[in-house]
Formats: C-alpha cells, structure tokens, sequence
C-alpha cells in the first residue's frame, strides 16, 4: 500500500502542475491575442494615413492622386483626364467623376473644393458644400397670384 500511495500522490502533483501550465498557456493565449490586435489597430491607422496603400497601383483613381500631388492645387476633372492621357468623353468624365465622389461622399483621400473638381483632403483641399441641393422656392409653380384680378395662364 505504501507504494501505491506514493505513485498517488506523484500522479496528483503532475496533474496540479498540468492544470497550472493550462492556466499559463491560457493567460499566454490571452496576451498574443491582445498583441494581434494591437497590430491590427496599427495597421488600420497606417492605411488611413497612407492612401497609397488604400489605392489599387496604377488604378485611373492612384493616377489621379498623384496628378493632384504632383500639382499641388485641386484639379478639374476635364484636367485629370488630360493628364492621364484619357479622351475627354462624356463616359470618362462620368465614369471617374463617379469613382472620385465615391471617395468624396465618404470624407476618404479625396475632396470636392468646386463642381467637377477634385482635390486631397492630404494637401488640405476642402470640400464645399453644394448651396444648390434644393430648387429655388417658386420653382414649378407660378406662385401666388399678386391680386385677385390677375389672370391665371392655363
């Protein structure tokens, strides 16, 4: 029976020191996840603050990026295309100006300082709000008659 008792007790010992490695390897498990995500948070800082990495390299909108660093000053959408040797059609001016305010709408790499016209929120271009989002007040109405006796036109 003394035998038996002593490989009991080794057998307990080696499962207490089991059990304490699964708390170390869990609290280690823990901190590298913790790790990650800093990392994560890092990365996704460094992506903001780096449009290059965001852009598809050698996409129409990286060119237009680096046509509007490379000029300093916001550009006209009929300029970009200019510069990046495309026809200035109706289809590509849609077809850029579309991807651009896409960027525009979500306040990301590009701003919209006049109509048709695209700058860097990098290089401190603003966005102008567009004052004619509304119709002026008598639109498609004749608005009220100025006496009684006028004549309505029907």
């Amino acid at each position: 029976m003394n035998e038996r008792k002593k490989i009991e007790n080794r057998l307990q010992k080696k499962e207490q020191e089991i059990n304490a490695l699964e708390e170390k390897i869990k609290a280690a498990r823990v901190y590298v996840q913790a790790l990650r995500d800093i990392l994560k948070m890092l990365d996704d800082e460094l992506s903001e603050a780096n449009p290059e990495s965001i852009l598809r390299p050698g996409s129409a909108v990286a060119e237009t990026r680096l046509a509007i660093l490379h000029k300093g000053a916001p550009l006209h959408i009929n300029d970009i295309l200019s510069i990046l040797g495309k026809k200035v059609t109706r289809e590509s001016k849609a077809s850029l100006t579309s991807s651009l305010a896409a960027y525009v709408r979500r306040n990301d790499i590009f701003t919209r300082p006049a109509p048709n016209t695209f700058g860097l929120i990098e290089l401190g271009h603003e966005t102008v709000e567009d004052s004619t989002t509304e119709p002026p007040e008598n639109f498609g109405g004749f608005g009220p008659p100025q006496s009684l006796d006028e004549e309505i036109p029907f």
